[in-house]
């Protein structure tokens, strides 16, 4: 029982925290998504260091993850007369990482600047790319953003539900043993509608537009789960932190948007949307 309190208010209150910045201002939605940025890729580094022995700095790789969401933040808010300058430092963190390993007589070169690359790719860029979909024709707009964690969040609830009543055929088992095909399709299922309810507030979609935008989401967060819960396995722990009391860690709560987010600026750039 107290760890079911425990969860439910350590989710509630992350729930609130992040719906509230989003809706509030730009300012408190870069604030926010800097400090998650800086924790995710933060993360990811003590996860490889533990697990695969890397050596490469860690507050390297924190720099440029928080660098390239600020040059991705101020681009898509703010008018910015040469856009591309804001990325200089960010290429100078990456070049300073790369040639950085020449001078580290300890240096497990391959695995270093791959694991670096991967905290970039992975842990930090799918945020920089948040500031696209919140950059809306007149401004700031939450609306992008916020859709997709809830589409995220109605997936996980219908696919629980469903899952624990109706599951009976696995997905992946070797990977996530608790996740069936019921599962899958119930969670998009409820996403769907989702979408459809969303599409009776936000006119920036038809219908229909906003309820495939559901399904990419679907799609890709759960293949976003399933490659966490890959990489988990592979290093043999449940959870990527502690940060989140009940919830495990930073990458854990987001590693369905990992893949979601590209997948749906592909997705709106293929409808004209973006």
């Amino acid at each position: 029982m107290k760890k079911l309190i425990v969860r439910t208010i350590t989710g509630a209150t992350f729930v609130a925290a992040l719906i509230g910045s989003m809706l509030y201002s730009h300012v408190t939605f870069g604030a926010m998504f800097m400090l998650i940025t800086l924790l995710a890729v933060n993360e990811f580094c003590t996860l490889v260091e533990q697990h695969k022995k890397t050596t490469f700095n860690r507050w390297i790789a924190i720099a440029g993850g928080c660098v390239l969401f600020l040059a991705s933040f101020f681009v898509f808010n703010f008018e910015v007369a040469n856009p591309l300058k804001l990325f200089l430092p960010y290429i100078l963190i990456m070049a300073y990482a790369f040639i950085g390993q020449l001078f580290d007589k300890n240096s497990k070169t391959l695995d270093n600047v791959a694991y670096f690359s991967l905290s970039q790719v992975y842990a930090a860029l799918p945020f920089a790319l948040l500031n696209m979909l919140a950059a809306g024709h007149n401004g700031y707009s939450f609306v992008l953003p916020l859709s997709i964690f809830i589409f995220i969040w109605s997936n996980d609830t219908g696919a629980f539900c469903f899952g624990c009543t109706l599951g009976r055929h696995k997905m992946f088992e070797r990977v996530s043993p608790k996740k069936t095909w019921e599962g899958f399709a119930g969670g998009a299922l409820v996403a769907v509608v989702a979408g459809y309810v969303m599409s009776l507030y936000f006119n920036i979609m038809d219908m229909y537009q906003w309820m495939g935008m559901a399904l990419v989401v679907v799609v890709f967060a759960t293949l976003g789960d399933l490659i966490e819960s890959s990489m988990k396995r592979e290093m043999q722990i449940k959870d990527s932190g502690n940060m989140l009391p009940g919830h495990g860690g930073i990458l854990d709560r987001f590693d369905s948007t990992l893949l979601a987010i590209p997948a749906v600026i592909i997705y709106l750039n293929l409808i004209g949307i973006l």
